[in-house]
């Protein structure tokens, strides 16, 4: 090859790399999200569903469900990250409630505890019947039982959207959908699944252990879902106490803990602006892995399988070691969870659960899915403080003075 051909060839590939730099990418966001209303789901919605929106005055006639409209549904990870980075006000609902609930139970038929460290049904009453009274003395209650179950209520969208907004600023998620009208009562329907489930699959998605939004600035503390829909058989879910998860720990693993910050990662991905075309991208955010709940004091493991990437400052073999450990500290303990069947006894009404994502995790159970059966629910999370470690704070067994 001639020294003037190579020249040439040098020139034509220098010119190509000039083109390519100065090349400037869009990407039109309408043909990649469709918000607004949608048709294609309005005629599969259960009976049960239908009957509690009309009940409730919900109004359908536009479609069913509802997602944000396009233009304002974020393309790029550092629009999406800009939505709720600014601090908000908190009130820890609970903290100042009487300890022995006294008002709350007198309203309720029975308390019953379902396992010895997480999960409480209360009987005999309408969760849409409490006053604030009663709603702080039930903060108080889904801070220490982690989560607290409602069976054969008539909860209308509205309603618990009230609710969400009296234990903190509701989440209204950029890209999910919800009821119409209703911004922040995410629909939770299988229906809606983008990745059909099956037997071999069950696992993943909603099936994986998870705590929600962790890469939020300030996560959801109590998160409201009300099931209108539930299969004849199955389709339960389970949590995990992130408190009884730290003190499973030795005392020189929980010293070693406290202190570190985990990176945290979104499920919905984005594109980068500097790199459109490098696949999706998740908001990321740093929390410490072991933090403090602010009305019980007690100290939680803040980690889980689904959104925590790493731990600050450590090697990424180590960090992926200690993190798949506490994973499964929280997954295989057996004696600090609780399985939920939502059937009600009343098939016309529903059941609703209100759990404490700061202090827990949770997965539900696909095993309805080969009878093609609906589960169709609302969920409304209260967003809450920004998530803390105090060095004072005790672990629960500490508080209580239960024997390690």
């Amino acid at each position: 090859m001639s020294i003037e051909t190579t020249t040439q060839k040098s020139q034509e590939v220098n010119k190509l790399q000039a083109q390519t730099q100065s090349l400037k990418i869009e990407v039109d966001v309408s043909n990649r999200v469709g918000g607004g209303y949608s048709n294609n789901f309005i005629d599969k919605l259960p009976q049960n569903a239908r009957d509690r929106f009309e009940r409730h005055g919900v109004d359908l006639s536009k479609g069913y469900p509802e997602k944000p409209p396009s233009e304002q549904i974020p393309l790029y990870v550092d629009d999406a990250q800009k939505i709720r980075d600014k601090p908000v006000d908190y009130i820890p609902r609970g903290k100042n409630a009487d300890p022995e609930k006294k008002a709350l139970f007198s309203k309720v038929k029975q308390v019953k505890h379902l396992t010895k460290h997480i999960g409480t049904e209360l009987i005999g009453v309408q969760l849409a019947d409490l006053n604030e009274q009663e709603l702080e003395e039930l903060g108080l209650l889904i801070a220490e039982r982690v989560v607290v179950f409602f069976r054969d209520q008539d909860l209308s969208p509205q309603r618990q959207l009230q609710i969400g907004e009296f234990f903190g600023q509701v989440e209204h998620h950029p890209q999910q959908n919800h009821v119409p009208g209703l911004p922040g009562t995410t629909v939770i329907w299988n229906e809606l699944a983008k990745q059909k489930i099956t037997f071999k699959t069950a696992k993943s998605g909603t099936g994986r252990w998870h705590s929600d939004l962790p890469h939020e600035r300030q996560p959801p503390g109590v998160t409201i879902l009300h099931n209108d829909t539930i299969p004849s058989v199955g389709g339960d879910t389970f949590w995990s106490s992130g408190y009884a998860a730290y003190d499973k720990l030795s005392p020189e693993f929980q010293k070693f803990l406290e202190g570190k910050v985990v990176v945290q990662r979104s499920m919905h991905t984005y594109l980068d602006r500097d790199d459109p075309l490098n696949g999706g991208k998740q908001i990321t955010r740093e929390t410490p892995l072991v933090r403090t709940h602010p009305v019980t004091g007690w100290k939680s493991l803040y980690v889980n399988r689904g959104w925590s990437v790493s731990i600050k400052g450590l090697e990424p073999d180590e960090s992926k070691l200690i993190l798949n450990y506490l994973f499964d500290v929280y997954e295989k303990n057996l004696d600090i969870q609780v399985r939920f069947n939502w059937k009600p006894n009343d098939p016309k009404l529903g059941s609703t659960a209100l759990w404490d994502n700061r202090v827990s995790q949770h997965a539900a159970v696909w095993d309805y899915i080969d009878d093609n059966e609906p589960r169709h629910g609302t969920r409304v999370s209260a967003l809450a403080e920004v998530p803390y470690f105090d060095p004072n704070s005790k672990s629960q067994r500490e508080a209580l003075g239960l024997a390690n």
